[in-house]
């Protein structure tokens, strides 16, 4: 039962972590284009 108070306020951090990195991926414009990411392999260079 003790392990409980190590796991849950970490399981707490880690949400924040993955949260805060998707809310930084999406403001940066990583996903303003995807159709022409998913296209770019096809193109000859």
């Amino acid at each position: 039962m003790d392990i409980l108070y190590l796991l849950v306020p970490l399981s707490v951090v880690l949400a924040l972590l993955v949260i805060g990195a998707l809310a930084w991926a999406i403001f940066r414009g990583q996903f303003e284009d995807l159709e022409r990411e998913g296209a770019r392999i096809f193109e000859n260079d």
